[in-house]
């Protein structure tokens, strides 16, 4: 499947973060609180929509709360 464009690009911010091109967004279905995955491979690096199953956190809901995000959100 063909897209508009073959290529997208974001630049990185002073605190190594991005953020993903509308392209790859609606490409992958992301939304606001989704999990992405970068996969290793030797021709380079995957970007994909990981699922919740993904997630090696996701046992540790205790920690999921406003203030846990408050005080390390920027990290």
């Amino acid at each position: 499947m063909r897209r508009r464009t073959d290529i997208a690009y974001s630049k990185v911010s002073v605190k190594a973060q991005t953020v993903l091109p509308r392209e790859v967004r609606e490409t992958l279905a992301i939304r606001p609180g989704d999990t992405v995955r970068y996969r290793f491979t030797d021709n380079g690096i995957v970007i994909e929509k990981a699922s919740e199953s993904d997630d090696p956190f996701a046992a540790f809901t205790e920690w999921a709360g406003r203030n846990d995000d408050e005080a390390y959100g920027d990290l």
